[in-house]
């Protein structure tokens, strides 16, 4: 009966100690790389109206360096991920975020093109289906600072410890997965047909997304999280050129992979 009271009292100590998620809030910052699917972008303006066809696309990780990743005037440079949630249950959180991405169409590809083009330039023509290369004078086109989808997130957490028959108190193996819905607020660099180039902010569609990942809490008050995050982004609304009457449209699917530093907190 003695060992039994003992182990008796060591699970309960236990269950006293085990980290807790209901009511807390949590942080985050982190990185991400993305890939694109290839998309149709739609141009249109004054005397011009056409479209370029499966058009690839890339993101733009910047180089590591101690300075750029981690000092605290710079950390906004490469492709960051940062927010801000609340357990509102203990498997269950709400979250605010950016996802910082980084969109940048290939150079000099060779894409189909149909519509027309009348603005004065060497490219001007009807087009039907013909095949044109995308060279810098006739469009460079990046959302590179950045893609920034503003989404608010529901996710789900649970402790999967005892699959490694881990029963720590103060470790804690979570799988997550949930949903996120949101803006986009990219600031688009682009100079199309030789008109001055373009670099502003502007609110220019949505996106809704979901993903998986894995996360370690150690010490009850931080962790390390990987995710994979999958999603569709649609821009009715881009901003091209200085004057309102020139925009572009494209939609096309993101897959994020993102590495995360935070902590977890309570205020009452």
């Amino acid at each position: 009966m003695g060992v039994l009271s003992v182990k008796a009292q060591e699970k309960e100590l236990y269950r006293k100690n085990k980290i807790t998620n209901k009511n807390k809030f949590f942080v985050y910052w982190g990185w991400n790389w993305a890939n694109y699917s290839n998309s149709d972008i739609n141009f249109k303006g004054e005397n011009y109206n056409f479209t370029l066809y499966n058009v690839e696309a890339a993101d733009r990780p910047t180089k590591f360096s101690f300075n750029d990743y981690f000092n605290p005037t710079r950390v906004t440079i490469p492709q960051t991920n940062y927010r801000i949630g609340y357990f509102f249950k203990e498997n269950y959180t709400i979250s605010i975020g950016v996802d910082h991405m980084k969109y940048v169409m290939k150079q000099n590809q060779t894409v189909k093109i149909n519509g027309n083009i009348n603005v004065g330039s060497k490219y001007d023509g009807i087009y039907k289906n013909d095949d044109i290369t995308l060279s810098e004078d006739f469009l460079t086109f990046e959302h590179t600072d950045g893609l920034n989808y503003f989404n608010t997130e529901v996710k789900r957490f649970d402790d999967i410890s005892h699959w490694f028959n881990l029963n720590l108190e103060n470790l804690q193996i979570n799988l997550t997965e949930g949903v996120g819905v949101g803006i986009l607020y990219p600031k688009s660099n682009t100079k199309l047909l030789e008109k001055q180039r373009y670099d502003q902010f502007h609110l220019a569609g949505w996106g809704v997304s979901a993903g998986i990942g894995l996360n370690i809490t150690f010490l009850k008050y931080f962790f390390i999280q990987s995710d994979f995050k999958t999603g569709y982004i649609n821009l009715p609304d881009i901003r091209t050129t200085a004057s309102t009457t020139d925009s572009a449209s494209q939609s096309f699917y993101f897959f994020e992979n993102n590495f995360l530093i935070g902590g977890k907190f309570r205020l009452f």
